[in-house]
């Protein structure tokens, strides 16, 4: 998965709020790069979702770069990512995100994948909230989807996001490997 996304002006911060049943405020973004802050939701003690800026990505002592993704598939068992997963598991909600395709004849293209209506995108994410950062989640990609990039972003249904984020005793195994169909999304051609 690329490393941008995309957050649209209102209604999307309404319709986050509405869907989650929190407060939600995002500024609009035609691209947010990887080391800036994120608008995350995550879960507190007392298990009430709300909004937290967090950094989009990590740089551990042992790695000379800013990882930004984890795959869905290793997150639970992953030293890097377990704990995360584990204690501190988040939702970014953005609007698109963009992916490069090399065309045919060797140019590179610029697309974006937004919500087929419109709606708001949740993508999985294990946060580190003590130093500030999340992580977003990949996973397979559809088939539709291979043609455009090996792996994808977890994208969650809005029920399927508060259920991510809640504690429960049973671990989050079935939403790690659940893929939203493509018709969920809409490409468009940038350039």
């Amino acid at each position: 998965m690329c490393g941008r996304l995309n957050i649209i002006d209102d209604p999307f911060s309404h319709y986050v709020s509405e869907q989650l049943g929190i407060v939600f405020s995002a500024q609009p973004r035609e691209e947010a790069f990887p080391s800036e802050s994120l608008e995350c939701v995550v879960a507190g003690y007392d298990k009430q979702l709300f909004q937290l800026p967090l950094a989009w990505g990590i740089k551990p002592t042992w790695s000379n770069k800013l990882i930004i993704n984890a795959q869905a598939e290793t997150v639970q068992t992953k030293p890097t990512f377990s704990h995360a997963y584990s204690t501190h598991r988040a939702i970014v909600p953005c609007s698109g995100w963009y992916e490069w395709k090399t065309e045919p004849n060797g140019t590179k293209s610029k697309y974006l994948f937004q919500s087929e209506n419109d709606r708001p995108l949740y993508m999985a994410a294990v946060g580190y909230p003590d130093a500030g950062q999340v992580v977003t989640l990949t996973t397979e990609p559809t088939d539709s989807y291979k043609t455009f990039h090996h792996r994808m972003p977890l994208i969650l249904s809005a029920e399927d996001a508060a259920c991510w984020l809640l504690p429960s005793s049973t671990n989050h195994t079935g939403l790690l490997s659940r893929l939203v169909d493509d018709t969920y999304w809409k490409v468009i051609a940038i350039g």
